[in-house]
């Protein structure tokens, strides 16, 4: 929105000469406020300046004159221009990923929806609630067991809707308590668990790495600890923390980082000159895992490691590897080992937070999604839409609040709300499956929706 406000002062402005650069726009808008977005953005260049932006929508992308493709993937394994050229260049590019996306090719889907007849046969959350904000009363049915998405302009009322009444309504009648004064009852037989996974950032704290949060780094510090060099030393698993232990880094105390004072100007962190980043002394190099197939490993060379080349290094632990085949299967194989957890970006943290979650049965579980493909590339996407089938399977409710068409074209249930937004909102346009929004003269995300059920074959 403040980046929204910007443009809409240096339009009225009527600037010229000037490079503006917008850092992923879209996010949080739905694609009829793209439409605006881009608008706003001609006006710029009709008026003699330069716009350059990061982003991932199709929808923006599809609109400009000259695309710059970084990848081939994420990571050290990106880093490098794949492509560059108009629209219909990439589109027609192989070494593209994004190109197939551009050119209107059929897109397989990502998973079975479940057919309309069967939707609720697992049973139906159901809320009613009073008016809030700017919702008006409303009575909802959510499928149990399926994949929910919330759609509707901007300030249409999602946020209200599932945030501040169903995860609220559900947690008082998990717990027995007296429901929030605006919610007239729920409906939830069966729901024993309701968690937010949300793009909040994961704490603050700069000793918390994707190892520690994962409980990779636990388990590897055992490991270690057991090895003939670490017993000659006398080390004990607490001794390989970076946080308390004997072999953390003494001159950044296992932070990696240390912070330079510049006189006049704020301190700058900057990389610990001694371990590099490590976090360990130079002790710690010197005790070696050795692996069945003749390698060994020392702890900081496994830190500084991401996730998919330590999933082949790791491959005789069985505890680590299948923790580390979850962070893989979401997507996160780029991460090192060592990255502090503050760093990620929203996308990632969501998807970090999920990894406890994978791999039990969540029949009694509701698992609500804001917003997920903040910051994902369309391929990204489609992983995460494989991570919410996984949930499925296991027996969850998938409730997404989301903007992304290809995310709803893969839904089993839309929830449509608007028409518009603020006062002109809070009222559910319509609901059922994706095929129906797409067909409902009434839903604005319809109307975006129905070109693209037609390239999911």
């Amino acid at each position: 929105e403040r980046q929204r406000m910007q443009l809409a002062r240096a339009v009225r402005n009527r600037t010229t000469g000037v490079l503006y650069v917008l850092d992923e726009p879209s996010i949080g808008l739905h694609p009829s406020n793209i439409v605006g977005l881009v608008r706003v953005m001609e006006d710029l260049v009709a008026d003699g300046n330069s716009v350059l932006l990061v982003d991932h929508d199709t929808q923006i992308l599809s609109k400009s004159d000259w695309l710059i493709e970084m990848g081939p993937g994420a990571g050290a394994a990106g880093g490098n221009v794949v492509a560059q050229g108009t629209v219909d260049q990439l589109a027609q590019n192989p070494d593209s990923l994004i190109g197939p996306f551009l050119s209107g090719q059929p897109q397989p889907p990502v998973r079975q929806t479940a057919q309309p007849s069967a939707l609720f046969e697992q049973g139906t959350i159901h809320l009613s609630t009073g008016a809030i904000h700017t919702v008006k009363p409303l009575e909802v049915d959510i499928p149990k067991g399926r994949l929910t998405v919330v759609t509707g302009v901007s300030g249409s009322g999602k946020t209200t809707l599932i945030l501040e009444s169903l995860i609220p309504g559900l947690e008082a009648a998990i717990a027995g308590k007296k429901l929030p004064e605006h919610l007239r009852s729920v409906e939830a037989e069966g729901i024993r668990r309701v968690k937010l996974i949300d793009a909040t950032p994961i704490g603050i704290n700069v000793r918390s790495t994707v190892a520690t949060y994962a409980n990779v780094h636990d388990e590897l510090r055992k490991i270690f600890a057991k090895t003939p060099d670490a017993k000659s030393r006398g080390y004990k698993a607490g001794d390989f923390s970076y946080n308390t232990g004997k072999l953390r880094c003494p001159t950044c105390d296992g932070t990696g980082s240390i912070s330079l004072d510049v006189q006049f100007l704020p301190d700058v962190d900057i990389p610990c000159p001694d371990c590099r980043g490590a976090r360990y002394a130079k002790e710690a190099e010197q005790v070696c895992c050795y692996t069945k197939a003749g390698k060994d490993y020392a702890l900081p060379h496994l830190m500084a490691m991401d996730i998919h080349t330590a999933l082949a290094a790791c491959a005789d632990w069985k505890v680590v590897r299948q923790r580390l085949q979850v962070l893989e299967d979401l997507g996160l194989g780029y991460l090192t080992l060592g990255e502090a957890t503050p760093s990620l970006s929203g996308g990632e943290a969501q998807r970090l937070k999920l990894a406890s979650e994978m791999g039990r049965g969540q029949s009694d579980s509701v698992f609500v999604f804001d917003e997920p493909t903040i910051g994902l590339h369309p391929l990204d996407v489609r992983t995460l839409l494989g991570v919410f089938e996984t949930l499925i399977q296991q027996g969850a409710t998938v409730i997404v609040i989301e903007h992304d068409l290809d995310v709803m074209a893969n839904a089993d249930y839309l929830i449509d709300l608007g028409p518009g937004g603020g006062e002109e909102g809070g009222r559910i346009v319509a609901a059922g499956t994706p095929a129906e929004i797409a067909a409902n003269p009434q839903s604005i995300t319809g109307k975006y929706l129905g070109p693209v059920l037609g390239k999911v074959k």
